[in-house]
């Protein structure tokens, strides 16, 4: 039985409303815990069934709209996508045709078949005739039962990409940067892979305002940002004209990097850097293209189409209008327009220097993954999907009919925050993604398995399901909308085994039952947190590591979380508590941390991990509990372990702050040692700590009794 809706909250749905609401995919209740059901509000469904095209508004409108819905999906042949796995059966949508229908299937690879047995792997067009004339067309999605699993076992090294400054980086790290460091990390430290933040492109600052430094706010998923070029590395750079000009971007470029490498409190600045870098492509771009470059580029051109049209259009008339494209004048908020047409000509010249540094941008990232297979990793360049888009960016603009209007994508209340979250990223609309064949997200995954040997997946659940929050309301307001799982799946390891990549996805928090065991099915790595890895269904102890989980990447921390020597010392509390932050007295929270690293210390003690005592402010107890805790995790069956590489250095400062907005540099901080001195990655490669971090990775060496393999 649900829970009514408390008498003074929002009212709760009426039975119709409910149903059409389920009809719809969207959730009229939910479950948090399995004693526990939450009733969405009438208000949340209308909205929600609003934004999917559908007029709820009021009982007899509620009704008609039922009726209608029912006798639609009552008279429908075909549901607008089916999924086939090779592996599988027909699926039951084709089994359940009327006899004597017949099927013709155009494939993919330009092929007419009449049966869908023997189909290729690929997103073909099924059309049915059944016997009294009625005709229904889908998109049969045909893929292979399993991603790609990773080659061997492996480590790796986790880094956001803009903290990993070297000598020659010009205020933040680049792609250079990543190519040196996979180059290094695979060669001479035998890592398998190296993790980054996702490089997506940002919505740049409005004038006078700071670009948001979040990752996880892109304008553009498929399109990567150039503020991460390495400018030396472009072939014309070697031919500008200018020299002096140039000459003199480099020294402020090197001005901006002693900045942020002087101390503690030397903060990244993206915007700096993208105006240094900016002027410097201005300039590279007066230089012809060779007879191959300028092959390659027009190559590039024609295989983007219109989506880098439509990218490089956003870019061109944000410098005209400003980034919110819901503010540009009515006629341009359209990107199939007349109006949009006519200022795309009129910027030519703007929409194809976005469109270059596109393309220069993506062989840099092509070249880095190269460059980590030919240094010997298995697997290469781990790139990062955001699970949005900003609304007023590139993606949300051009893809504008894909887009659920009014609402963003966030998380119910939670043990961890009890008013919920809203991440203010539109949701893509279920019904448009299928009526499509999933086209949007076939080609966002395309893009970015061309230079990546994986993919992470931030909030992987959301295949299934996502929060979707009114405009205007609060997070505990919102209600959950089901997408096809199995038809996002299907595109997924279709796209990802066409590649030969492997998909890890970001599965912590609230997990629906059933989704890690269809991830697992499917191929899907999933992601573990040693210090959320307890017996929680037994004595909530840490769990054994022969309990682990196999099929995942198992790490001590991640961006959101505080480094691992923080964890030990507990001194993230104390900048918790300094930014009220905390919900209980600090006396408490810090007896908590401490018993949490006790006992997890104790633990590797008793395993004979810890060469030390690991403990208390001694540095050299710190590290080997660090040290201790990444033997842990080798000793697991994880098929990846991530060593996040601040941790190889002592760094105690989280990237990321969750709960903070201007009250912590977010996204901004360079890696620093344990004294909070920003490193280089010469610094770094050169460091003993480092290295000894590495070692007790790479040969943890054996344990005792207590399940430790």
């Amino acid at each position: 039985m649900a829970a009514p809706r408390p008498p003074d909250g929002p009212p709760a749905p009426s039975e119709e409303l409910a149903r059409l609401a389920e009809l719809y995919g969207v959730a009229a209740s939910y479950r948090p815990s399995p004693d526990r059901t939450v009733v969405a509000s009438a208000t949340a469904l209308t909205r929600a069934l609003a934004a999917l095209g559908v007029d709820a508004d009021g009982p007899p409108g509620v009704r008609a709209a039922l009726a209608a819905r029912t006798d639609e999906l009552r008279a429908a042949l075909l549901p607008p996508t089916v999924v086939r796995w090779t592996d599988g059966p027909v699926p039951e949508a084709l089994t359940a045709l009327e006899p004597g229908t017949r099927i013709v299937v155009d494939t993919e690879q330009g092929e007419t078949r009449t049966e869908v047995s023997g189909l290729p792997p690929g997103v073909h067009r099924l059309t049915a005739t059944a016997p009294g004339g009625r005709v229904a067309r889908c998109h049969l999605i045909v893929a292979p039962p399993r991603l790609p699993a990773p080659p061997d076992r492996s480590y790796g090294l986790l880094v956001q990409l803009y903290s990993l400054l070297s000598r020659r980086s010009w205020g933040m790290g680049d792609l250079g940067d990543l190519t040196e460091l996979a180059a290094w990390a695979g060669r001479a430290l035998g890592a398998g892979f190296v993790q980054v933040n996702p490089l997506h492109a940002a919505v740049p600052g409005a004038p006078g305002e700071p670009t948001d430094p979040s990752p996880y706010r892109p304008s553009s998923r498929r399109f990567p940002d150039p503020v991460h070029l390495r400018i030396e590395d472009v072939p014309e750079y070697r031919y500008a004209g200018d020299r002096a000009r140039l000459d003199g971007l480099l020294e402020r470029a090197g001005r901006l990097r002693a900045h942020v490498l002087s101390g503690p409190e030397a903060l990244i600045d993206r915007d700096a850097v993208w105006e240094l870098k900016k002027e410097a492509l201005e300039l590279l771009r007066e230089v012809p293209l060779g007879p191959g470059r300028r092959a390659a580029y027009c190559d590039y051109l024609a295989a983007q189409g219109q989506a880098l049209e439509d990218h490089a259009t956003w870019y061109a008339l944000a410098e005209v209008h400003g980034p919110d494209w819901r503010r540009w004048p009515a006629g341009l908020r359209d990107p199939r327009s007349a109006d949009t047409a006519r200022a795309r000509t009129a910027l030519r010249d703007r929409v194809d220097f976005h469109a270059w540094l596109t393309w220069l941008t993506e062989t840099q990232l092509t070249d880095a993954q190269r460059t980590a297979r030919e240094s010997g990793m298995p697997v290469g360049i781990v790139h990062d999907l955001a699970v949005g888009v900003h609304p007023v960016g590139a993606d949300a603009w051009a893809q504008r009919e894909y887009f659920a209007e009014g609402m963003s994508v966030g998380a119910p209340p939670d043990a961890f925050n009890a008013r919920g979250q809203d991440w203010g990223l539109p949701p893509w609309r279920p019904d448009r993604l299928a009526e499509s064949g999933y086209a949007p997200f076939r080609d966002l995954l395309r893009a970015l398995f061309r230079y990546a040997g994986a993919l992470r997946i931030d909030h992987v659940m959301g295949l299934f399901r996502l929060w979707w929050v009114p405009q205007g309301l609060p997070p505990t307001e919102g209600a959950y909308v089901r997408y096809d799982a199995e038809a996002m799946l299907a595109v997924l390891v279709l796209e990802a085994s066409r590649a030969g990549a492997v998909v890890i996805g970001e599965d912590l928090g609230t997990v629906e039952p059933g989704v890690r065991e269809a991830l697992r099915e499917r191929g899907v790595l999933g992601t573990s947190v040693l210090w959320f890895e307890r017996d929680w269904e037994g004595d909530g102890r840490p769990l054994p590591a022969d309990r682990w989980r196999a099929d995942c990447l198992a790490t001590a921390t991640t961006h959101d979380l505080p480094p691992t020597a923080a964890r030990l010392t507990g001194e993230y509390v104390g900048l918790r508590d300094r930014l009220g932050l905390l919900t209980r007295p600090v006396e408490e929270e810090r007896a908590e941390a401490a018993a949490d690293a006790g006992e997890w210390l104790g633990l590797l003690a008793r395993l004979g991990l810890l060469h030390g005592t690991g403990g208390g402010t001694d540095p050299a107890a710190e590290e080997a509990g660090v040290q201790a805790l990444y033997r842990f995790l080798r000793a697991t069956p994880a098929r990846m372990v991530g060593v996040w590489l601040p941790d190889a250095v002592g760094d105690r400062r989280p990237q990321n702050l969750p709960g903070t907005w201007d009250q912590y540099p977010n996204w901004r901080l360079p890696i620093a040692d344990a004294e909070g001195r920003p490193m280089t990655l010469e610094e770094l490669a050169a460091s003993p700590r480092l290295h000894a971090l590495i070692d007790a990775v790479r040969h943890p060496g054996r344990a005792g009794p207590g399940g430790v393999r």
